[in-house]
């Protein structure tokens, strides 16, 4: 997005040949699949009626399902990705008074201990 100024709102570019072509394909498969079993066998004429009225059913409820579905898109804001996240520690933390099951913590020194180094070192 290079031509786009500072403090002007993104531009999404957004196509509908994809929820079309969605919707179209389900309208054609409903449509054939109630002409086919919608007139009860071989030895009655199809109905194609109930065929268009099923096809624009189903072209119509998946293009509105579409639409709710690509609007209710939103990108995440910049700074989720950056960062060094929360609790990447896999050591299990101390809970309620509980011992961690983790490792054991190192023994504190004690002062007699000359090789030990001194506090704030």
């Amino acid at each position: 997005m290079a031509d786009q100024k500072p403090g002007e709102p993104r531009k999404m570019r957004t196509s509908v040949k994809g929820p079309l072509m969605f919707s179209a394909f389900w309208g054609v498969v409903v449509f054939f699949a109630v002409l086919i079993f919608a007139s009860g066998g071989s030895g009655h004429s199809p109905r194609f009626d109930l065929a268009f009225t099923g096809g624009g059913i189903a072209f119509i409820v998946s293009l509105v399902m579409a639409a709710m579905l690509s609007m209710s898109y939103k990108e995440n804001a910049e700074h989720l990705g950056k960062g060094s996240g929360v609790n990447l520690s896999s050591r299990k933390a101390r809970s309620h008074g509980g011992a961690a099951r983790g490792p054991a913590a190192p023994p504190a020194a004690s002062p007699e201990d000359p090789e030990a180094p001194a506090p704030g070192h």
